[in-house]
């Protein structure tokens, strides 16, 4: 098994946070919360497996922010974070990694760099922590609500996750802590004599624990993204047939289309614009015509991963706009059915789909009724 299992935290109910979802799982950009912090550590070159804990409540909630992932089950926490991480660190011991990163999942922004700095400092301290300096001059309050003289800030620091631990010290420190309250694992591994070194921080590692938070952290989100835009264009002639497959809705006709697979110009239309966007190449290039296990294939399958390759990315779809192009058959009877299924292939909201149609008033092949075109383009937000 891989040397460094992350743990991600996420059985909290987030009662400061208010709302009627658990701050893990409000949405931030056009995912929720928890899952911006699964894609950053699962991509990890340093990590080599990843699993969540989290509510017995929120499995549904939790299947649906892991969708695409390929994480470990998750496991159910208990009724202290203290405790939900021990649950998660026996989880792992069949697995026997050798250093484990412990994460509260209200962080999504934890750097690269500052995981590779916690594994290194590994290298010589059986557990290692991010920590920033103070910058504000502390104060104590007395009854009554007046100020007076608080410890000097030179030497304090406040603490981030990821933590980092060799597995087998962390594991041994929580048995011996169990039934504790301890919010922060340096805690339990310092009760247990553990050495925890410092690594600077990072202040976009921040916690959301309030909307204030994550009102921050979707403007972070923002700054990180640009807009990428991509295009599709796809032909199907007109063969024997009595239905034609266009965005993904079946549709009566007199003739059906010639393709490998379903011959949806739509879908394919769609497709490349998706991985044009992501400078992913063209639908050929990821599903060959000469490969027999396209053959009839139901093109929302090539939809779909280019939906997958795009959430790999960290990318967020933001609108597709697909323009068929024929005389018949008639597109506007179905137009509410082809917005509905594009937007399930791909998890979407129907309003960020588009499906328009048109003639090309009886000139061109399409106008002569010998097959039908589409063109399509895709509107993404990519990390930068």
């Amino acid at each position: 098994m891989s040397q460094t299992i992350a743990l991600v935290v996420a059985a909290g109910r987030g009662s400061r946070f208010g709302g009627p979802l658990p701050k893990q799982y409000s949405p931030l950009g056009d995912r929720p919360l928890l899952r911006h912090s699964l894609v950053r550590l699962a991509a990890q070159p340093g990590v080599g497996a990843l699993r969540a804990v989290i509510h017995p409540d929120d499995a549904s909630a939790y299947a649906r922010a892991a969708e695409g992932l390929d994480l470990l089950p998750p496991v159910f926490g208990g009724a202290s974070r203290q405790e939900s991480v021990r649950l998660g660190l026996e989880s792992l011991v069949p697995l026997a990694p050798e250093r484990v990163l412990i994460h509260d999942g209200a962080r999504p922004f934890p750097p690269a760099a500052l995981i590779e700095d916690l594994l290194r400092a590994l290298d010589e301290h059986p557990g290692a922590i991010p920590a920033l300096p103070v910058a504000d001059t502390l104060k104590r309050e007395a009854p009554g609500g007046l100020a007076e003289a608080g410890p000097a800030r030179d030497a304090l620091r406040r603490v981030q996750t990821p933590q980092a631990f060799r597995f087998a010290e962390i594991l041994a420190a929580h048995r011996a802590a169990a039934g504790g309250t301890e919010t922060d694992d340096a805690a339990v591994a310092e009760r247990a004599g553990l050495a925890v070194a410092l690594v600077p921080g990072a202040e976009e590692n921040f916690k959301v624990t309030t909307p204030e938070d994550l009102a921050r952290a979707e403007a972070l989100l923002a700054a990180r993204l640009e807009t990428r835009v991509g295009t599709g264009f796809d032909v199907h002639r007109f063969g024997p047939g009595d239905a034609v497959v266009l965005c993904g809705v079946t549709i009566p006709h007199g003739r059906g289309l010639l393709g490998h697979s379903d011959a949806d110009v739509g879908l394919h239309a769609l497709t490349d614009a998706i991985l044009g966007a992501l400078g992913e190449g063209d639908i050929g290039q990821h599903f060959p015509p000469s490969d027999p296990r396209w053959k009839g294939a139901d093109s929302a399958a090539f939809l779909a991963h280019a939906g997958a390759l795009a959430a790999d990315r960290g990318a967020a779809i933001r609108h597709l706009d697909v323009t068929l192009i024929c005389e018949r058959p008639k597109v506007g009877p179905h137009r509410a059915a082809m917005r509905a299924r594009v937007a399930e292939i791909l998890g979407l909201a129907p309003e960020r789909v588009s499906v328009k149609a048109t003639t090309t008033e009886g000139l061109g092949f399409t106008g002569r009724g010998e097959g039908i075109a589409a063109q399509a383009v895709a509107t993404l937000a990519v990390p930068a």
